[in-house]
């Protein structure tokens, strides 16, 4: 662990002056040492007063939005985290963290292993879509996870890790005040929309939903069977304005909130909320014991959907999931319920992005 390391981690734990001394003498390390360590975590961005005769202090971080791996070690130590982030790799830039977190994992990187960044040049969305990555403002990350699962079961992954993200965006709106109701798209966006005035809860079919997280899970095979799993998440934290192409159907927990969301508690939160919702799934091999609140947290559920099918594209209500997460859409025509997988087809809402 590196000196200034070291030092934030000793400020952190006390919540009066350190000395300089004192520090010198923790850390077997020169003044000189402490005083560029000091001024390192400061240019990061940490609030550490400094007194003549009294030495250091960390002043409250409850404003501050610093991503690095100091700081997601520190939150991932708070949530409680027991196996994800067991390693943390926090980046200012990188092409992009599920391509990272595959290369970490050809090195011997193990399961529960975080890397994260502020910027992607090569962000990936499903179908092969773009990922805009802009810096300093939103969250990228991706989760090794090493599955003793059979191959076909890994898709459903994306799925309850939805659910996860869907559990900790919620969470964090509802800490900070926001007024607005938080859903799934299916099968992985997490989107929000604003509450109305005397706007029943239930009547969600009316509301302007747009998209605040991207989820994209990625599989690599060895002889049939799960060499590793990827689950890369992108969220739009503190971001102000959007590309022209996308304004209408994406937002950011800045914008919902009015309040600056910090990345780093964001991210512990986010895998803290997936631990037992990945053991559940790996207890019953699929969704069934997360259908009833995935459901419940699906904003598709009731609606009237475009199933954009190249063979046969039709209009119908969505209904609910089944329990290896195909959604469940029954045809406007009035034929029987279908079942559509979440690799075949996109689905849309007739009159608006969900």
């Amino acid at each position: 662990m590196a000196t200034k390391d070291k030092i934030l981690q000793f400020l952190r734990e006390r919540t009066d002056f350190v000395s300089g001394q004192q520090l010198c003498g923790e850390l077997a390390v020169s003044r000189t040492a402490v005083w560029k360590a000091v001024e390192k975590l400061r240019e990061e961005g940490y609030p550490i007063e400094a007194v003549t005769g009294r030495g250091y202090r960390l002043l409250s971080m409850r404003t501050e939005d610093i991503l690095s791996t100091a700081e997601l070690e520190a939150f991932f130590e708070k949530e409680g985290a027991l196996w994800t982030g067991a390693h943390i790799t926090c980046l200012e830039t990188i092409d992009s963290t599920n391509a990272e977190a595959f290369r970490l994992s050809d090195k011997g990187a193990g399961h529960g292993t975080l890397v994260a960044a502020g910027s992607q040049t090569a962000g990936r969305g499903r179908r092969g879509r773009t990922w805009l990555s802009p810096p300093e403002s939103n969250l990228y990350m991706s989760m090794l996870l090493k599955p003793d699962l059979p191959p076909d079961r890994a898709p459903m992954l994306t799925l309850a890790a939805a659910l996860a993200v869907y559990r900790a965006v919620r969470e964090v709106l509802e800490q900070e005040g926001a007024q607005c109701h938080v859903g799934i798209k299916w099968p992985n966006d997490i989107v929000a929309a604003p509450k109305r005035e005397n706007h029943p809860d239930g009547a969600r079919d009316t509301l302007m939903w747009k998209k605040v997280v991207g989820i994209l899970t990625e599989m690599r095979m060895t002889d049939m069977e799960i060499r590793d799993v990827v689950i890369g998440i992108g969220i739009n934290v503190n971001q102000t304005v959007f590309p022209s192409e996308i304004e209408e159907t994406a937002s950011s927990l800045y914008l919902l909130s009015g309040h600056k969301v910090n990345r780093a508690e964001l991210a512990a939160r986010v895998w803290r909320h997936f631990e037992p919702v990945y053991d559940r799934f790996m207890q019953t091999g699929d969704l069934s014991g997360l259908k009833e609140e995935y459901e419940a947290a699906l904003v598709n559920r009731g609606r009237e959907v475009c199933v954009q099918d190249p063979r046969e594209p039709y209009r119908g209500t969505a209904v609910g999931i089944t329990r290896s997460g195909e959604l469940l859409v029954e045809p406007s025509d009035g034929g029987p319920v279908r079942e559509v997988g979440t690799g075949e087809v996109s689905v849309r809402g007739v009159y608006g992005y969900v």
